[in-house]
């Protein structure tokens, strides 16, 4: 499992290395970041401690940088810094000395990450990790969590822990009208290695306006950087475009010598109000090589500080000994290096549309493709040659960079660094030519990243030869070279016999934007790739991926930056598997140290059943693996589809890895990595892609209606999210809908690694709909702390449509739902399920998906939050829906269902101009179906302050109304709850008729109406069989509290709770539960609240409760408490412990005011393991609690209990035996054996045993000795 584990953060890159700063605190340093706690939310706070370190160096030599901002301090020794007093000059780099790794915490990484199990990284869960906000203006950096997010959109989790919980740093200010820029900086780092890899993943969210004429350098740029001698060098920059989610950026400095500092910038524009968070920077292979190795191995040699590099790495152009011994003159004097920082050292660049030119960082600027600096110096102001992709070139124009002719040789050899970004398709190819004629040797395609790759091709020709050098640079793209070394044997021909290059092809006829189909015939670049024939001879498709390696790669390029690269292989012994040619890992020339990737063409889009199929060997151990990903140029996005771990021996297989819809172009990744100095060995053959074109029809296309027992009918998952549906059976979730031992789909948001903001289901494009038709289904949304399930409707060309939606905690029970599919006219659709992570504690489950031709009938609960549910105004301008944020009609400040300005609620404005006296506006629902004789109508309403006039309740059958219940005053301004039985004898309505008193303002508002079957409870009742009668747990973020929830005595493992509810005793009765081990930094209370109550001075709370909590994991109670406008008090409490049984309790209530009831679990500390239950809650009004004989008192035992008293009465009988036995043997040891007749002939009983609870008590009885 661990060596597992270890492969599969190697695959995700989660591999790193890391140090510490001279003079740095022993801290949590957000004396660095800012840390964001609650009450002050994005403030900057005092800074409260500075816990101290020894000086680690002369004291004075630094003055240390203290931020506004808070720092957060650790436990004591949590952090230790330099524990053994190395040296400075071991501090932070990357190498461990002290026996600890001490001397690398708080480097801007720390030893490793708990969470992660990498080295030398910084996942911010402890501490900020010595970063330092060092902006000069509000605008700045703070550590903080989604929790806590009250700062603006931010990430709804980090990605170290992928919850609401993690930390991370993000940037927080307010939207200014001029441009500002946040900084980040580092501590001093210190000696990074050639192989330094930086990774970390950011969160870039917000939006800018609209402005006419707005360039794309107004978007909002995060950038990092290096400072180093002085000079601020940029190593990365983020894509134009970027897509919601957290992203990865990986980043190669390159050996820099001394100390250095990073700085992470996010530059906005005015219009703009984006924030950008930081999570898990990780360090990979930074370290320089380790010194004091007494052998090196055969291929290897001996550096003057005592460490081994490759003999290839010697004379490279790379310092890879660190110390620079194997770049020393006396060592290369032979070798012809170019750094073109003069000249171009007697190469020739050739005139045409395209040309290489000789340029430096500095001038050429800070555009995407563009190098940030050459590979000999590190440098914004060294040279290197490169070719632009100009507007004004030619698409697709090669330039030509040529050698002097050299000698026929075999041991010539040319190094040089390759720098391929900003485009998937620039092209670099290395050749010589001979007698007119070009041989290809390397050929790089695609985008290598913003860094330099070394690349090496070594010669072996028989006549005089010119290397000739050839850059394509597609639109958006820069192709650079820099450092080309000549080994000793490329020898200069000395008679310069006439070698001519070929001529150029002549330019492309097709347009910039076209690509030419071999029959010579343009098309659209965007057709080509896109899995349909559209050159007549079909070769727009040829090199797009499908491919049995046999003629070539098939489009598939390697782009690969380290020591393994992909190429074509000939099988060269039998084997059953392999055949011919096929796509092998090989030994790569890069520096860097990482796997192996090979890249598709740019495909797509596809549709949703899109699937690539391949074939498959791999021969590692399990630190290897080979995977397959899919990724976004447009973006910089790269999602994993895919992967599989060596076991130790070979594994041969055919995969089929489902890529589903992809809306761009997409690029689909082999990524492998295997030791190949062993046997390992990975490659892969027989490569198709599968019905993929975007407009394919499935057979199974317009199949809405899914019970899920026999596949996924017409439904699709989006593959573009981490965060998926899953076809389930319960996993202690709980039986599917349709059999009850079936399947169903389900979300669970706590997965881990579950990094997608949202998990979507949906449908093939459907053809036009000319009639309106339901779709029904069934649903589940259960857990403390679950996130939204929408139904959306896509039209094809436009804005998507949410047609349902639903929010929050509904119980571990599958609830029916039902949304009408409007006509679409002309228009093709997509239907989707949509799960949002804004919730990351339960689980959401689907099924029984059923489509009817017919709009849907009145839905039997409607939050307003979709549409309006069905409910018509009786005239324009007077009912209408909105929510606070974007409404026209004074209402609440926020509505019932989501507590929030964002929410939906229906409202009508009653002032003397909108609604005069005596006028009414009436709002009809659609027509209710009768099922069972009685049936309650509940919803929520708001009366603003003044004279709001009066809300009355008709329902409507046969077109006879009948007034069932009338609201003309409300105490405070909060929601209130009203209900009223009905009894009809058919179908009926309802209408909610306002009349207006003709004040000068108000209004009448409503929300949340639930129809459910049965009379109504009296309020703040409830056994909860049917609903949970108006008791629910408020979902104001502020509160940091869970969700009770709703479920029935089925064990569930997810969801504990008592075998059997109190009302009906059975397992299908029905109560309310709440698993307290979710407790914790998420939140330390669970709240249910019951609908306001009017005053009372002589009111009765009778409830039955079940605890099952062993004592000493307990340190928290249930309380019942009074919620009113003078605040709080607790009634009554009871601590932790186990029940054994639900148990009543009975509590008198007093307020002089309106105040509403609440049940909370609170605890002082965590985890606190166990379940609290409450069921057949009774409020009676005004009747006192001495009044009635219903008072529950005793403990109503449970089977469980029962059996738990049998099995302790027969262990209690087993140790009296055996108490017994060694007594009477003592006894007779003693020669007291001999008794009396009457004293044998006592009785013997039990009387001194004593049953309570879960104890047995034996006292001494009376004469027995104490």
């Amino acid at each position: 499992m661990a060596a597992g584990r270890q492969a599969m953060l190697a695959l995700l890159v989660l591999l790193v290395c890391q140090r510490w700063e001279p003079g740095q605190v022993q801290s949590s340093p957000l004396g660095s970041a800012g840390e964001v706690g609650p009450g002050f939310p994005g403030s900057r706070v005092p800074l409260h401690h500075l816990l101290r370190a020894p000086c680690l160096v002369p004291c004075g030599a630094f003055s240390p940088i203290v931020s506004p901002i808070a720092r957060s301090v650790l436990p004591s020794g949590s952090v230790v810094v330099n524990s053994c007093s190395s040296a400075a000059e071991q501090l932070c780099n990357f190498v461990c000395d002290c026996s600890d790794c001490s001397d690398e915490n708080q480097c801007g990484y720390l030893r490793s990450s708990a969470v992660l199990g990498t080295p030398f990284t910084c996942d911010f869960e402890d501490s900020d990790c010595g970063w330092q906000d060092v902006g000069t203006s509000m605008y700045g950096w703070v550590r903080g969590r989604a929790s806590l997010a009250m700062w603006g959109m931010g990430p709804h989790s980090d990605h170290t822990m992928g919850t609401d919980v993690g930390w991370f740093l993000v940037t927080t200010f307010p939207q200014t009208k001029t441009p500002a820029t946040a900084w980040l900086r580092s501590p001093d780092m210190q000696e990074a290695a050639a192989t330094c890899e930086i990774r970390t993943w950011y969160h870039l969210s917000g939006s800018c306006e609209s402005t006419q004429g707005l360039k794309q350098t107004e978007w909002p740029v995060l950038r990092l950087a290096v400072v180093h001698k002085d000079e601020a060098v940029e190593l990365w920059q983020s894509p134009e475009h970027s897509s919601e989610g957290w992203h990865e950026l990986v980043a190669y400095p390159g050996r820099i010598v001394g100390q250095f500092q990073l700085i992470f910038s996010l530059t906005q524009p005015p219009t703009c109000g984006a924030e950008v968070a930081l999570d898990d920077i990780m360090f990979r292979n930074c370290g320089l090589p380790k010194v004091g190795q007494e052998f090196c191995g055969a291929q290897e040699s001996r550096c003057l500080r005592a460490s081994c590099v490759a003999q290839r790495r010697f004379c490279d152009g790379t310092d890879d000994c660190g110390d620079g011994s194997d770049e020393g003159a006396a060592r290369c004097k032979d070798f012809t290096r170019c750094s073109f920082d003069h000249d171009l050292c007697g190469w020739e660049a050739a005139a045409g549309p395209s040309v290489w030119g000789r340029n430096t960082s500095l001038n050429l600027g800070t555009s995407y493709g563009i190098p940030t600096r050459d590979h000999s110096n590190n440098s914004r102001t060294g040279f290197f040659l490169h070719v632009g992709s100009a507007p004004t070139a030619q698409s697709g124009g090669t330039a030509q960079l040529s050698s002097p002719t050299f000698q026929a040789t075999n041991s010539c050899s040319l190094t040089l660094y390759c720098h391929l970004h900003g485009s998937a398709t620039s092209n670099l190819s290395i050749s010589y030519v001979t007698n007119s004629t070009k041989h290809l040797m390397r050929e790089r395609t695609g985008d290598l990243g913003s860094c330099w790759v070394r690349e090496r091709v070594d010669f072996n020709v028989t006549d005089p030869f010119k290397v000739l050098i050839e850059g394509v640079a597609s639109r958006g793209g820069t192709v650079a070279i820099d450092d080309l070394i000549l080994s000793p044997g490329c020898m200069k021909e000395q008679e310069k016999p006439v070698v001519m290059l070929p001529s150029q092809a002549d330019a492309s006829p097709c347009a910039a934007d076209e690509v030419a189909c071999d029959s010579g015939d343009c098309i659209a670049a965007e057709l080509l790739c896109d899995f349909a024939d559209t050159c007549a001879d079909g070769s727009d498709e040829k090199r797009c991926g499908t491919t049995t390696f046999e003629s070539g790669a098939g489009g598939w390029h390697d782009v690969s930056v380290g020591r393994l690269r992909w190429g074509l292989q000939k099988v060269t012994e039998s084997d059953s598997f392999l055949t011919g040619t096929f796509l092998a890992i090989q030994t790569g020339e890069g520096q860097m140290v990482g796997p192996a990737k090979a890249q598709s063409p740019p495909l797509g889009p596809s549709g949703p059943a899109c699937t690539m199929e391949m074939g498959y060997h791999i021969h590692s151990d399990p630190q290897g693996f080979l995977a397959i990903s899919v990724s976004d140029h447009t973006t910089g996005t790269s999602q994993l589809a895919w992967q599989t771990q060596g076991h130790g021996s070979t594994t041969r297989g055919h995969v089929r890895v489902p890529l589903g819809e992809r809306r761009r172009p997409f690029q689909v990744e082999l990524l492998a990595l295997v030791d190949l100095q062993g046997s390992a060995s990975v490659s892969v053959d027989n490569v198709t892609f599968e019905q993929c074109y975007l407009d394919v029809v499935s057979p199974t296309a317009a199949e809405l209606s899914c019970n899920f027992e026999r596949g996924m009918c017409g439904w699709y998952q989006d593959l573009s999210s981490d965060f998926k549906w899953v076809l389930s059976t319960g996993q202690g979730q709980g039986s599917d809908h349709t059999t009850g031992s079936g399947y169903f789909l389900s979300v669970d948001p706590s997965v881990p690694w579950s990094h997608g903001q949202r998990a979507r289901l949906f449908t093939s494009h459907q053809e036009p709909a000319a009639a309106p038709r339901c779709l029904s289904f069934w649903y589940r949304l259960a857990g403390p702390q679950i996130g939204t399930l929408n139904l959306k409707l896509q039209p094809e060309g436009g804005e998507e449509v949410v047609l349902w939606t639903r929010r929050g905690t509904q119980g571990s029970i599958w609830h029916r739902g039902w949304a009408t599919l409007p006509t679409t006219g002309q228009q093709r659709y997509q239907v989707a399920f949509e799960v949002l992570r804004d919730g990351f504690l339960g689980d959401v489950g689907l099924d029984d998906i059923t489509q009817t031709a017919g709009p849907c009938g009145a839905e039997l609960s409607c939050s307003f939050e979709a549409d309006s549910c069905g409910l018509t105004a009786s005239r324009k301008g007077t009912w209408q829906r909105q929510s606070n944020g974007t409404g026209t009609t004074a209402g609440p400040a926020a509505d019932h269902t989501t507590s929030t300005a964002a929410g939906h609620y229906m409202v009508v404005n009653t002032g003397r101009v909108s609604l005069p006296a005596g006028h009414t506006a009436a709002l009809t629902s659609q027509p209710y179906q009768l099922s069972v004789s009685a049936q309650c109508l509940a919803f929520w309403y708001q009366l603003s302050s003044g004279t709001p006039g009066s809300l009355m309740v008709f329902v409507e059958q046969s077109r006879v109304r009948k007034k069932v219940l009338s609201i003309s005053a409300m105490e405070g301004s909060n929601w209130h709850r009203s209900h009223v039985t009905i009894q009809p004898d058919g179908d009926w309505q309802v209408v909610f008729e306002a009349v207006g008193a003709g004040g000068d303002h108000g209004y009448i508002a409503l929300d949340d109406l639930h129809v459910s079957d049965g009379a109504c409870s009296k309020p703040a009742s409830c056994d909860f069989e049917q609903d949970t009668c108006g008791w629910s747990s408020p979902s104001d973020p502020r509160l940091h509290s869970f969700a009770w929830g709703w479920k029935s005595g089925i064990v569930l493992a997810k969801y504990p709770g008592p075998e059997q509810d109190h009302t009906l005793g059975t397992r299908n009765g029905h109560y309310m539960h709440f698993d307290t081990s979710v407790l914790g930094a998420r939140g330390t209370s669970a709240l249910l609240e019951s609908p306001p109550l009017p005053a009372a001075t002589d009111s009765c709370l009778r409830f039955w409760y079940h605890m099952d909590i062993p004592e000493h994991l307990c340190s928290g109670e249930l309380r019942v408490t009074l919620r009113g406008a003078a605040g709080q008090r607790t009634l009554w409490s009871v601590a932790g412990h186990r029940s054994r049984g639900w148990r009543g309790a009975v509590v008198p209530v007093r307020s002089p005011g309106e105040f509403q009831i609440s049940f909370e679990i609170t605890t002082r500390r965590w985890p606190m393991e166990g379940t609290v239950a409450l069921d057949d809650i009774a409020y009676s009004a005004g009747a006192g609690c001495h009044s009635s004989p219903e008072s529950p008192v005793e403990e109503k035992p449970s089977a469980s209990f029962v059996a738990e008293v049998v099995l302790s009465l027969l262990l209690a009988l087993v140790i009296v035996a055996l108490v017994a036995a060694g007594g009477r043997y003592w006894l007779k040891q003693r020669g007291l054996a001999s008794r009396t007749p009457t004293e044998s002939n006592s009785p013997q009983g039990f009387d001194n045993i004593t049953f309570r609870d879960d104890k047995v008590i034996i006292s001494p009885r009376e004469g027995d000795e104490s």
